[in-house]
């Protein structure tokens, strides 16, 4: 099912729920990456999204339960920067190229306890499981 409709615009109540607590070019750009991936993975709704996913994480990282963009443009993970197709694990949106020291903010940001102590590999496990919780809890209001 298309993720675009006639405005070009992304259709809200079909992202999936991170992305629509997120702003209108996030959505837009993970809908018409969608799409496009559809059109050249013969209607394979997982690539697709899994594709879309990638586009998006050059662009935004994952705060909490949406995606805010990123500092600097480029891939967020080993994954991210593969594609589709990777089979290195991936971070969940957490922007694994950032510095420590922006990874630490987040952590403040989402008041991860510990955080002082961590190395940058232990603030990117942090905020994804931190992510992911935020998200739980989005979804159940």
């Amino acid at each position: 099912m298309p993720k675009t409709g006639k405005n070009h615009h992304a259709r809200k109540d079909e992202l999936p729920s991170t992305l629509q607590r997120s702003e209108q070019k996030a959505q837009d750009t993970f809908a018409k990456t969608y799409d496009s991936a559809t059109e050249s993975y013969d209607d394979d709704p997982g690539r697709a999204a899994r594709t879309a996913f990638a586009a998006l994480k050059h662009s935004y990282e994952k705060v909490g339960d949406h995606w805010e963009p990123k500092d600097k443009r480029g891939p967020s993970d080993d994954h991210a920067e593969e594609g589709a197709d990777s089979t290195k694990p991936t971070a969940g949106g957490v922007d694994t190229r950032a510095s420590k020291e922006h990874l630490y903010r987040r952590a403040k940001e989402m008041n991860i306890k510990g955080r002082s102590k961590m190395d940058k590999n232990e603030l990117v496990e942090a905020l994804q499981k931190a992510n992911d919780a935020a998200t739980r809890k989005a979804r159940e209001a």
